[in-house]
Order: structure tokens, then C-alpha cells, then sequence
């Protein structure tokens, strides 16, 4: 094998535990919400320098609650940013687990891959004095490739 990106063992005991600790995480984060592709793209976004603005607003309507309108809910936007305080640094420890994961899961597959191709290489070279030709050629169908035109029924050949 010329290529071992990664070699990982993982117990029962472990995955066990990950899938205890998942079971708990999705537990306490059950009231996360989950919006559809085009409710997100419709949804006015706040970046880095909206934030700011977000900031000073709260701050500005929460010493001014009289200004606003009596069904403004002032203490519901303060929550908002509290909560998105407080999530943010979970959020980013979980984004950095999630791209050591899918890195993990790409390794692998390349792994398997490269080392799948080299074997299929020595097989197509060594396995056929051995008797594997049955196998080889099962494995050659990964490589087959059909035609992009159909062909045409027999008798329909264009008639001018």
C-alpha cells in the first residue's frame, strides 16, 4: 500500500460513548431550528459589521424602552443576542469537529481508493495464472463504460 493517510481504531466502547454524547447534544439542542433552502436565502443576514449595528441597537433600545412601540419586545431581542453569545463558541468547536470528520471521511476514501486501484493492478497483472480471472473481470465493471449515443433498433437505419 503506498498511501495510509489515516489508520484509526475505533472501539465499541468509543463509538458507544460518541453516539451516548451525540444522543445528548442533539437532546439539549433539540430546539435548534432547521430552515428550508429557500427560507434561508430569503432571510436578511447579519455579518460582521451588521453585528456591530445589531449590538449598539439593543443596547440603545434596551435604555430606551419607551420610544418603541408597546408590542416591540425588546427583552426577546436581548435574548436573541445572549443566545447567540453563548452558542457561538460551541458552534465553532463543533464546526471544527465536523471538517476533522469529513477530512477524516475523505482520507479514508482516498486511502481505499488508491490502495483499491493498486491491488486492482497486481490482480489484473498476477491473478491471471491464479485462477481469478472471474473475480477480476467483476471488479472490472467498476471501469466499464457505456455509450453516451443509444443504438439504433435493428432495420432503423435513417432512410433518405
Amino acid at each position: 500500500m503506498r498511501q495510509n493517510l489515516i489508520d484509526l481504531t475505533l472501539s465499541p466502547e468509543s463509538l458507544a460513548a460518541i453516539d451516548e454524547a451525540l444522543a445528548v447534544l442533539e437532546s439539549h439542542l433539540a430546539g435548534l431550528v432547521a430552515l428550508p433552502l429557500e427560507q434561508r436565502r430569503q432571510l436578511t443576514k447579519m455579518g460582521d459589521k451588521s453585528e456591530a449595528f445589531c449590538r449598539q441597537a439593543v443596547n440603545v433600545m434596551n435604555e430606551n424602552p419607551g420610544i418603541l412601540p408597546r408590542n416591540f419586545e425588546v427583552e426577546a431581542l436581548r435574548r436573541d443576542l445572549i443566545l447567540l453569545d453563548t452558542l457561538r463558541p460551541r458552534a465553532l468547536r463543533l464546526t471544527r469537529l465536523h471538517e476533522r470528520v469529513r477530512d477524516t471521511e475523505t482520507a479514508l476514501g482516498s486511502d481505499l481508493m488508491t490502495n483499491s486501484l493498486e491491488g486492482y493492478a497486481f490482480l489484473k497483472i498476477a491473478g491471471k495464472s491464479e485462477g481469478l480471472e472471474a473475480l477480476r473481470q467483476m471488479l472490472s465493471a467498476r471501469f466499464n463504460r457505456t455509450s453516451a449515443k443509444r443504438a439504433e433498433p435493428p432495420g432503423e437505419a435513417s432512410r433518405a
